[in-house]
């Protein structure tokens, strides 16, 4: 994907890697999580085919640079999650089968996950909560005090709190993969799910990420929002803009709803 994960500032990007260069760095990363979780077989072969998996062309969000985001961004939240590398281990997986036109891609990445990590060799216990973790970016709603869950999702929605032009090219990505469905289908249903969005009382459920993203996250979604809507919703708009308003001293909600369609 763009550099749509940035954080939220609209700071100069750094000049870009190549292909190779962040591919291979990402098959360095992929190398050590494997044996450090124990694997008991070469994990480059698998590694390899999980980046080949994640530069598709398809792929205009859900590309490597996203991978390379959420890993980042799980990096920064670690030390709220109780088993740091099983969600560093989902995270790789979580879009690895990604078709835009297809329902069931958590689910068909969720059992890649166990194909490719059973096959490592890993512990049973933690393939299996790498597979429930993937299948959490259904909907991003992890159950109170899954903290694993919390900084995965937490992870993968950290998009919408970039700054006005990184979040600009995120959408546009998401466009670019939709580029099949006819506009105004497009633009109604993008918009329901950001309307689902702004109603949450909480978009992120660990301390960091809620005071970091929570309220750039809002002002993104109901400026996306205003572009899609009828005249007529512009003032429930405005409204749900105040919503955004930074609150330094604000805590995360009590987790609630999250929709896994952003």
């Amino acid at each position: 994907m763009p550099e749509a994960d940035a954080p939220a500032t609209d700071a100069p990007a750094p000049a870009p890697a190549t292909a190779a260069s962040t591919t291979e760095d990402l098959l360095t990363a992929w190398t050590a999580l494997l044996r450090r979780c124990g694997a008991a077989t070469d994990p480059e072969p698998a590694g390899r085919e999980l980046l080949r998996r994640w530069s598709e062309p398809q792929r205009r969000y859900h590309t490597v640079d996203h991978l390379r985001a959420v890993l980042g961004h799980v990096d920064t939240l670690a030390e709220h999650a109780d088993d740091p590398d099983a969600v560093r281990l989902a995270a790789w997986f979580h879009d690895a089968v990604y078709r835009p036109d297809r329902s069931e891609n958590e689910e068909r990445s969720a059992a890649l996950a166990v194909r490719a990590l059973d096959g490592s060799g890993l512990p049973a216990a933690r393939v299996a909560e790498v597979a429930r973790l993937v299948r959490l970016t259904v909907t991003h709603r992890p159950e109170p005090g899954d903290r694993d869950g919390e900084v995965l999702c937490d992870a993968d929605l950290a998009v919408l709190g970039g700054g006005p032009a990184a979040y600009a090219a995120y959408a546009a990505a998401v466009r670019e993969e939709y580029a099949f469905v006819p506009e105004p289908d497009f633009r109604a249903g993008r918009a329901a799910v950001l309307r689902g969005l702004l109603a949450l009382p909480a978009l992120y459920r660990t301390t960091t990420a809620h005071r970091r993203f929570d309220a750039p996250a809002r002002a993104n979604l109901a400026a996306e929002l205003a572009e899609l809507a009828e005249p007529a919703e512009l003032a429930e708009l405005a409204e749900l803009a105040e919503l955004a308003e930074p609150n330094e001293s604000a805590e995360p909600a009590a987790p609630g709803a999250t929709d896994g369609s952003a």
